[in-house]
């Protein structure tokens, strides 16, 4: 006789049975909870919640937040659930502008959060905690300033002539041929941020080799592991460590270790100053260890803290700008008289500065501005915010009070494609951002780099590589669409920054 029943077997199943219930008891003991503050909420389903698509990568994050906008048609916010955590989705601007700027102290960290163990994952200014937070970004902030830009324009047009010399050596002449612009969006945009950031000279447009291409390509190559990683980080940050995730893979962190304190050793010894990421890091470090205040809890300008700053500036300052850089001139194939219409621009403004580029010839060309911001609305590159309630917060002209602890989400990506906001949503029509139009839009509807305290801290500087390279491809090539072209534009699934699903190919003709 067994324990239970007459056999062993009959046992198992009913101890594994038990189990199964237990555990479906467990995972759904949180379901009905928006239902009960008196919020709307998607079905969920046990085990996964409504994070099903997701989780087996049939959309990527920023579509499956976009697809809870779409279905909370009509209501201010929505309640849904990632595995059998309650998480909240905000439709509404007005309590989207509360959230992110007029109440930011209720909602003033992300809810992104990487294991205390990877201090490159818990250190770095993007998903820092307060109070070290308003510290570090207080310190940053005038690395980006746009004073400190102009300063470093040089460095960036020197890397936009290897960019033209490397376009050179394609042999577009004739019919052209076809590149995978991406790639060479993300090869220009290293070498600026290397450059700019770092003081070295990476040459990743000269060398495939290149070491902070290959690693910089390695971070974000989106296959299912590091889909699942980043996923995680975003919306399950509590099993994290128990699964060993981090933020950067081994081989990268180790290699922006090296690369950083290379870069601090070789500026301390030449006694060089050249204003950016490296100096004000230096800076922060001297004065940090000849003050004489020592406070046990202050954010140390040392280490790994110094590196994973440094770190998440090359990765974020790279990715974005290339991708809003392909994405824009994908657009234009699609579009010639968009494309003809802003080489025009480009070509007047060449001839009235005599064929030389300045910081205020290429942040004051309006309809470059306007093609921009519009590749950036249907094409974000981080489609969603996050945030976490530091405390109980009851939202203004309404009974609902988002509990302390709850990750709060607004999606860019379902706000950019609102018909409401943005008619004709999926159509690339850059007078959306005309003067007129901007003037009468609404604040927290158009958000590519966040908004408030949080924003991006590096927004200038990305536009301004982005604008940059366009102008020197646009200003002597044309883009058409081929046969690996996509049309329509597929999305990667398992990527968190937008990607094309595939490569970007398009046709590069020298003019």
């Amino acid at each position: 006789m067994a324990l239970l029943t007459w056999y062993w077997g009959l046992d198992g199943i009913l101890v594994l049975l038990s189990l199964i219930f237990s555990a479906y008891l467990y995972m759904t003991r949180n379901f009905k909870y928006w239902e009960k503050q008196g919020v709307f909420e998607l079905q969920p389903t046990a085990f996964v919640g409504n994070f099903k698509d997701c989780l087996l990568f049939r959309r990527s994050a920023g579509e499956f937040l976009k697809d809870l906008y779409d279905k909370g048609k009509g209501l201010k916010y929505l309640g849904f659930y990632v595995f059998d955590k309650p998480a909240l989705l905000i439709r509404d601007p007005v309590i989207i502008k509360n959230v992110l700027i007029k109440d930011f102290n209720y909602f003033s960290d992300r809810f992104v959060a990487a294991s205390d163990t990877d201090t490159l994952g818990t250190a770095n200014l993007f998903s820092i905690k307060n109070p070290h937070w308003r510290i570090l970004r207080n310190k940053l902030t005038p690395v980006f300033s746009s004073g400190k830009l102009k300063k470093m324009f040089y460095l960036m047009a020197a890397v936009a002539e290897d960019l033209d010399t490397h376009l050179e050596t394609l042999n577009l002449h004739g019919k052209g041929r076809v590149i995978e612009l991406k790639e060479t969006c993300a090869k220009y945009t290293t070498d600026v941020v290397g450059s700019c950031a770092y003081g070295l000279q990476v040459n990743s447009l000269n060398n495939p080799e290149a070491e902070f291409r290959k690693f910089g390509r390695k971070v974000f190559t989106f296959n299912y592991r590091r889909a699942l990683e980043l996923s995680t980080f975003f919306f399950v940050p509590g099993i994290v460590k128990p699964l060993g995730f981090k933020f950067f893979e081994q081989s990268c962190s180790d290699f922006l270790r090296k690369a950083l304190w290379g870069a601090i050793d070789d500026r301390m010894k030449s006694g060089d100053c050249r204003n950016d990421l490296i100096d004000t890091l230096i800076e922060l470090k001297k004065a940090q260890a000849e003050s004489d205040e020592k406070d046990p809890d202050a954010f140390i300008f040392d280490g790994d803290n110094l590196v994973a700053q440094a770190a998440v500036f090359f990765t974020a300052g790279f990715e974005t700008s290339s991708t809003a850089m392909s994405f824009s001139m994908y657009e234009l194939a699609l579009q010639p008289n968009l494309q003809r219409r802003l080489r025009d621009e480009i070509s007047s403004a060449l001839d009235e500065s005599g064929g030389k580029l300045s910081y205020d010839m290429v942040m004051n060309l309006p309809y470059l501005d306007m093609v921009v911001k519009e590749t950036l609305r249907k094409y974000p590159p981080l489609p969603f915010l996050d945030r976490v309630a530091m405390v109980d917060y009851k939202v203004p002209g309404t009974d609902f009070v988002i509990e302390k602890g709850t990750p709060t989400y607004i999606p860019m990506f379902g706000l950019h494609y609102d018909p409401e906001y943005f008619p004709e949503p999926f159509k690339y029509d850059p007078e959306r951002f005309n003067e007129e139009n901007k003037q009468n839009r609404a604040s927290c509807i158009y958000m590519p780099f966040g908004d408030g305290p949080h924003n991006c801290i590096g927004l200038r500087f990305g536009l301004l590589q982005a604008k940059l390279g366009l102008v020197k491809i646009l200003s002597k090539y044309e883009v058409t669409p081929c046969e690996r072209t996509l049309i329509p534009m597929r999305l990667d699934p398992k990527a968190l920054i937008l990607s094309s699903d595939g490569g970007l190919y398009l046709n590069v003709r020298k003019i």
